[in-house]
């Protein structure tokens, strides 16, 4: 009999992270059935999504709100799916907002759940951790201190590394990315990454591309790439380049995030995913983040943690410059990336701490997180 699993990715972060663990079970289990809600990678891995992804792509307290009764309603529809299909097992990829409710919901049907991506619980809610032990058999976090929390809170939990750091070399091709590019081997560029949903170009790709602007100015020979996670976010872009930032020549491309990284000498760079693969591929980067005043308001009472990006939070030190709300415009962006290009000691000892990082997360996560469903599925236990 085939294994079925039911699995739920909300962003494209999460995509990347559905699609290789598809493919690792696949591996084990060639009869593999698959469905859920995924991206094109998911899909592409054989994933029958029965929601388009982007629908489950809100970020922030208040964005949320506008959207909660759709939501609600795929979740709902989603629950009652898999009661009645009962798959084996069934995956939850990130977006905990949204897939421990719908966890709960089965595993109180007497469906196996796994959550793969540890919400923040160590940063803010840490409550929420007895949520997670009602409603998931099995967490599969991507770091190691993800892992010690829930050990100490008795909370089955499998450690598997990232993917990110299996897939990318320790070494980039830097030359190679710009030749696949097009870029000039000796030109100086700026990749701009304002992120990957729509709410998050609405508040960033505006104050990046004046950071381009304002680097522009004190050096006219500077290169901009800037990468569009999708269709909907390239006409985003387009449009915005067009009307307000067309004299920048900033080369705009569909997709290609992480070779326009990789080709880069320093990156301007929205908190989140892109920040590790950013790290992982060695470069100087300069981290923002913008969000509804409200939710900012919100969330910095709650938050515990020092950091916002993974690098920061990987080394538990100050490593990239954070730059957060009011303070993301070019008065402050522009020479914090100066200096990431500049700073030739800086940069040596930056991709040295980099290189530690990525050894101690690159355990070939796809084939970890597979092989602890196993043993979930065979034995019951991780």
């Amino acid at each position: 009999m085939a294994l079925r699993i039911g699995i739920v990715a909300g962003e494209a972060s999460g995509d990347i992270l559905g699609a290789g663990l598809i493919e690792a079970l696949r591996r084990r289990y060639p009869d593999l059935e698959v469905e859920g809600v995924g991206g094109d990678l998911m899909i592409a891995a054989g994933c029958r999504s029965l929601y388009p992804m982007e629908r489950l792509s809100v970020m922030g307290l208040v964005e949320v709100l506008g959207r909660l009764p759709e939501l609600l309603g795929i979740r709902r529809e989603l629950a009652r799916h898999f009661v009645e299909t009962k798959p084996h097992l069934f995956i939850g990829v990130d977006a905990p907002d949204f897939t421990l409710g719908l966890e709960g919901r089965l595993r109180e049907a007497g469906i196996r759940t796994v959550h793969y991506v540890s919400p923040s619980v160590w940063a803010w809610r840490r409550k929420r951790v007895l949520k997670i032990k009602s409603t998931t058999d099995l967490m599969l976090t991507l770091f190691p201190f993800e892992a010690r929390f829930y050990e100490e809170n008795d909370q089955r939990v499998a450690f598997v590394g990232h993917p990110l750091a299996t897939r990318i070399p320790m070494e980039p091709d830097r030359d190679g990315a710009r030749e696949g590019l097009g870029l000039p081997p000796d030109a100086e560029v700026v990749a701009l990454l304002p992120g990957s949903r729509g709410g998050e170009l609405k508040y960033l790709a505006r104050p990046f591309l004046e950071t381009a602007r304002w680097l522009k100015q004190r050096r006219p020979e500077l290169r901009f790439v800037l990468p569009a996670a999708n269709e909907a976010r390239m006409h985003q872009l387009h449009e915005l380049v067009q009307d307000e930032f067309a004299d920048l020549g900033v080369e705009l491309m569909l997709k290609h995030s992480r070779e326009a990284m990789q080709a880069a000498d320093a990156i301007l760079i929205a908190s989140g995913t892109a920040t590790l693969e950013a790290m992982l591929l060695k470069r100087p980067m300069v981290v923002a983040y913008r969000m509804a005043p409200l939710t900012h308001r919100i969330l910095s009472r709650l938050i515990r943690s020092r950091y916002i990006s993974l690098p920061n939070l990987l080394a538990d030190a100050p490593l990239v410059p954070e730059v957060l709300q009011d303070e993301v415009r070019p008065e402050v962006l522009g020479p914090l990336l100066l200096r990431q290009l500049d700073d030739r000691a800086h940069g040596e000892g930056l991709q040295r701490r980099f290189a530690d990082i990525h050894r101690q997360l690159n355990l070939d996560a796809d084939e970890r997180a597979a092989e602890a469903i196993v043993q979930l599925l065979e034995t019951g236990a991780p």
